[in-house]
Parts: C-alpha cells; sequence; structure tokens
C-alpha cells in the first residue's frame, strides 16, 4: 500500500528524507540481510544503492510467492506468434524448473559473478536461463535471437561468457531461421571461447549437437535442483548492451539490490498493479522492457506476466487480454500504428485498466485513437535502457487522477530522478534535459568495459555531476517534461533550432499520414532544412497532401522552419526493437 496520496507528498517526502523514502521502498524485497544505508559513494565516483544488504532476485520473483503459499498461480504465459503455442508456468512449476536448470548450470562449472550469454528468441526457456543465472548469482546476459555471426561475435569477446545458452532457430514472421550457421561462425570468430553451449532445440527446426561442446537445455532443468544464493545488493544481475544514447554497443550493468527495490515500486506506484494482478508486455526479453516489465517486476510483486514470441497483432492482443484478464498493457508506439493500419478495435476488455508506451516518439493523434479504440486511459512514459524504469511517469497507482490534458506528454518525474535543461541558446527554455547525481535506484550501476564494471563516464557532462540523456526538451512550472527529441534530431535552420518531433507531431495530425520521420539535410544557404518522409494510411499518395502537409507545419510553426520536401514511402527504416532509424534516412 502506497503510504502518499499525491505526487507532491511523494516528491515531499523522497526530498526531504531520500535515505528513509528509499530504505522504506526496499521494504517491499525479502532480504537475508537487510541494507542499513540506501546511498552510498564507490571509490571510483559512481554510486551503490543498499550496499551492506544481501538478497537474490531470483527468490524474490519466484520462492517467496511459494513459500506464501501462492504456487499455483500462473507466473508466466508465453504465446508465440510463429508456431501458435501457447504455454502457461505456475509459480511452483517455474520454481522447479528454474532451480533444475540451476543445479545443470552449476554442474557446467557456472558460479557467481560468471557470465552467460543467452541468444534465445522470447520463450519460456529465455526467462528460465535468466532467473536460473539470478538464482546463483551469475550474470545473464540476453542477446537479440537474429544477431549476425560478428554481432554475436563482438558480444562474446565483450563479456567473456562461461557459458552460452542459445535456441536453435528462431523466426522472421512464421519462418523458421536456423541458428547453426550464425552460432558456428559467431564462435569461430570470436577471441573468446565458451566452455560448453546449451541448446534450446525447437521441433520447427533442431540443431545439429557436437557432443564434446554442446548439452541440452531440457536435460540439464533435471539436475537436482539448487537453492538461492544470496548476493550483494551491488553485485551485478545482468549486463543489457546499447547503442542507443551514446554511439557505440556498450554493456549496460544491472544491480540486484536497486534493481529489485525501484522495480516492485514501480508496479505499484506507475501502472497501478500488484500481487495477483495480470501485466502484458508487448516486447522481446531481449530488451529492457522486457527484462523490467515481461519478468522482474511482475513477478517480483507476485503477478502474472504474459510475453510473447514474434509481433502479436492486434487480434493476438486482444485474444490474450481477454483470456487472461489482463490488467495493464505495455506496448509501444510502433506496434499502435500496425493496430491502427489493420482498423483494430480493441473495446470490450473489462479487465483492462490502462495501456502504457513507451519506447519512441507517441505523436497526439496515434494517442488519441489508441483511446478510442480501447476505450481505456493510454499514457505516454519516458525511460531509457540506461535507466531501467520510468524517468518521468503518470502514477496512476496515487489516488489522485491523473490530468486527461497531461496524458500526451510523458509525465513528471519518478522519485529519485531530477531533471533540469541545459538551454540550447542563451535565454532559451528547452535544450538537452540532464538528471542530477546520484541516479536513483533500478538505474545502471555503470557499464562493463574489458571484463569489469566502470563508470558511466561516456553519460556524464564535463563537470561530472549530471548524467547526459541525450534527450532534448523543455519543462514547465508544473513540472511536467515535455519531450522534443533525441539531441541528434535537433535540425538548425539559419541559425535556429527547431525540433524534428515538433514538427512530426504536426505533421502526424494530418488524416492522411500513418507514420512520419523528420531528418534533417543540408542547405547551402541555411545550414540544414527538414525534409519529412510520410507513410500515407493509403497509397498511392495524393501530391495534394504533400501540399496540404507544408503549408500545415508553416501555419503552426512559421514559414521559415523551411519544409518544402515531403517524400512518401511504404515504410520507415526501423531497429529491431521498432524505432525509426532517422539517421538512415539522413544519410540516404
Amino acid at each position: 500500500m502506497l503510504p502518499w496520496k499525491t505526487y507532491d507528498a511523494m516528491c515531499r517526502a523522497a526530498a526531504r528524507d531520500p535515505e528513509g523514502f528509499w530504505l522504506e521502498a526496499a521494504r517491499r524485497i525479502d532480504w537475508a540481510q537487510a541494507p542499513v544505508a540506501a546511498c552510498r559513494s564507490r571509490p571510483d565516483g559512481w554510486h551503490d544503492w543498499f550496499a551492506g544488504g544481501t538478497l537474490n532476485s531470483c527468490y524474490n520473483a519466484v520462492d517467496r510467492h511459494v513459500a506464501a503459499g501462492r504456487g499455483e498461480q500462473t507466473a508466466l504465459i508465453w504465446h508465440s506468434c510463429a508456431t501458435r503455442e501457447r504455454h502457461m508456468l505456475s509459480y511452483a512449476a517455474l520454481q522447479r524448473r528454474v532451480a533444475g536448470f540451476a543445479g545443470g548450470l552449476r554442474a557446467l562449472g557456472v558460479g557467481k559473478g560468471d557470465r552467460v550469454l543467452i541468444a534465445a528468441p522470447c520463450m519460456v526457456e529465455t526467462a528460465i536461463a535468466m532467473l536460473a543465472c539470478a538464482r546463483i548469482g551469475a550474470v545473464h546476459v540476453v542477446v537479440f535471437a537474429g544477431y549476425a555471426a560478428a554481432e554475436l561475435a563482438r558480444r562474446i569477446d565483450d563479456v567473456t561468457p562461461k557459458i552460452l545458452v542459445a535456441a536453435s532457430c528462431s523466426f522472421q514472421g512464421r519462418t523458421a531461421v536456423p541458428a547453426q550457421a550464425a552460432l558456428e561462425a559467431a564462435l569461430a570468430g570470436a577471441a573468446h571461447v565458451p566452455d560448453a553451449c546449451v541448446i534450446v532445440q525447437r521441433a520447427s527446426c533442431p540443431m545439429r549437437i557436437d557432443p564434446r561442446r554442446d548439452h541440452d537445455f531440457h536435460a540439464l532443468e533435471g539436475y537436482p535442483p539448487v537453492p538461492s544464493v544470496p548476493v550483494r545488493a551491488e553485485d551485478p544481475l545482468y549486463i543489457l548492451h546499447t547503442s542507443g544514447t551514446t554511439g557505440a554497443p556498450k554493456g549496460i550493468v544491472r544491480d540486484n539490490g536497486g534493481h529489485a527495490v525501484a522495480l516492485a515500486l514501480s508496479m505499484e506506484l506507475i501502472y497501478g498493479c500488484g500481487a495477483g494482478d495480470c501485466f502484458f508486455t508487448t516486447s522481446d526479453l531481449g530488451w529492457v522492457v522486457g527484462h523490467s516489465y515481461g519478468l522482474y517486476a511482475p513477478l517480483l510483486n507476485g503477478g502474472t506476466s504474459v510475453i510473447v514470441e514474434g509481433c502479436p497483432s492486434a487480434s493476438v492482443i486482444r485474444e490474450l487480454c481477454a483470456a487472461h484478464a489482463v490488467r495493464c498493457l505495455f506496448t509501444t508506439p510502433t506496434q499502435l500504428r500496425l493496430m491502427r493500419q489493420g482498423g483494430a478495435v480493441l473495446s470490450g476488455l473489462p479487465s483492462l485498466r490502462r495501456v502504457f508506451v513507451a519506447g519512441e516518439y507517441a505523436d497526439p493523434a496515434l494517442l488519441d485513437w489508441a483511446r478510442s479504440s480501447f476505450r481505456r486511459p493510454v499514457v505516454n512514459h519516458w525511460w531509457q535502457t540506461e535507466t531501467g524504469w520510468s524517468i518521468t511517469a503518470h502514477f496512476l497507482g496515487l489516488a489522485e487522477a491523473a490530468s486527461p490534458a497531461l496524458m500526451n506528454e510523458i509525465g513528471r518525474p519518478g522519485p529519485g530522478f531530477a531533471p533540469i535543461v541545459r538551454p540550447s541558446v542563451a535565454g532559451g527554455r528547452s535544450g538537452e534535459i540532464l538528471l542530477a547525481l546520484p541516479l536513483p535506484p533500478g538505474c545502471l550501476a555503470g557499464v562493463w568495459k574489458e571484463g569489469a564494471l566502470r563508470p558511466p563516464a561516456p553519460y556524464l557532462d564535463e563537470s561530472g555531476a549530471w548524467y547526459r540523456t541525450f534527450d532534448e526538451g523543455l519543462i514547465t512550472e508544473d513540472r511536467v517534461v515535455h519531450m522534443l527529441g533525441r539531441s541528434d534530431d535537433v535540425i538548425k535552420v539559419a541559425g535556429r533550432r527547431v525540433s524534428g518531433v515538433q514538427i512530426e507531431k504536426i505533421i502526424a495530425g494530418h488524416g492522411q499520414v500513418h507514420v512520419c520521420a523528420v531528418v534533417a539535410v543540408a542547405d547551402p544557404l541555411r545550414g540544414q532544412r527538414p525534409v519529412a518522409y510520410v507513410v500515407p494510411a493509403a497509397w498511392p499518395a495524393q501530391a495534394a497532401w504533400a501540399d496540404e502537409i507544408v503549408a500545415r507545419v508553416g501555419q503552426a510553426m512559421g514559414r521559415w522552419v523551411g519544409l518544402k520536401e515531403v517524400l512518401f514511402v511504404r515504410q520507415l527504416p526501423t531497429t529491431r526493437s521498432g524505432k525509426i532509424m532517422r539517421r538512415a534516412l539522413a544519410a540516404a
């Protein structure tokens, strides 16, 4: 039960006594040794959360719910869009399988601090492998199952895993993609050689087993179960690679203690979900949303989590929400656009209370469509792989109602997040958003470099006192953060800065626009000019639509913006996680 009724009361409590605030939040977790301090500075200049405390993340996510008599409650529901399989796992069954696989990993020599690289799609076995690593104090490193050999080899060399877990195939749509060739090439190309490989054999495309190196995943589940091992709160739980914020791939390290406390608090505070509630995220387990809200957060709170392999259609999402009484749905703007394109109607789901959106910019027209389709609150919020949970949100677990007028914005800062704006021009209101240090629990404990945890130097400003988000925005007097886009998405027109996202928001309001992206191109006279790439709602696009879009932007922002080119395309390039690749468009 949250002790605050309002957002202001929560902010006052966190600001007045941050140590007391976070130690109280830490009571949501079962500790082998409870912490006596919340935040502590590290010798390397970064900070640890709940140092001195010991716990086990797997125990908190699984075992304690079985011990509390809830072993028969469903913990995980898995659906494959590729094979049409569906599997439900109770907490007791999950405990048995995780404890057995943890015993198998230990038999292969895996211990505290060892890395286990998991190259598998969103499957029950992927979740079991993650939890089994946490159970014995090993560090899981989940990578996208469809990576080419070179990318997989780079990650092998970066984290030097003791064991590599792989699925025999992944899927593109409903087409099986064998993993054998990429796996063998990655192992041959990497300088580091794992001790062994563990293979999840899939009926659609089994892999040839090398008996000298490979072990069957399900055979390892049959090993004698092992109990959870207490680890220090500051010990790494996982490494997750990202290239999103500072260019080159980096291994973001998440700790055990801060991660567990932050996610347990967030489920109640931000999402309004508690024990027994069903939470559904459409994200793959290989991405940060899948880590945080596909696996750990719902289980830490004793809930039920729905995870899916592949991109679920609107009908699959509706079916899963109805069949499993889903209370909260967490999805992406890309997923909503696919639903809108198909004309989906998603009302008539009595258990669904709210829909959350994150991952990239969501324009107001898209959010308004989603609200009319679901007939439920659809709210935006902002976070990054590096933070692991929301920097800003709308806090639907509080008693006060979130303002409908602000639902299209990304919300107000969460507890422990203290953002400021570094103005782009003297006297300006907008600029890059910086976060004061220390960051709250649940954020990155550092980056993985040269075989060890390092301070996240690439993310700090020149003074070393602020975390750079590399996102631009402004903060109004009511503490609402308004997002304007990535720092490198800002367009400089004749010395004036304009947000590409701001232009996109105006374009998206045109009735014939399905999705759009605005990028900067070089202009010999004005330095840069905006170009809009638009996927129309119907194909072929009418020439008049381009003129209407140009006029619309000129009317809303002024003709100085200089939008003259509107290019209609059938689709926009996106990353594997669904974000629009604006750099690729700008380079085209």
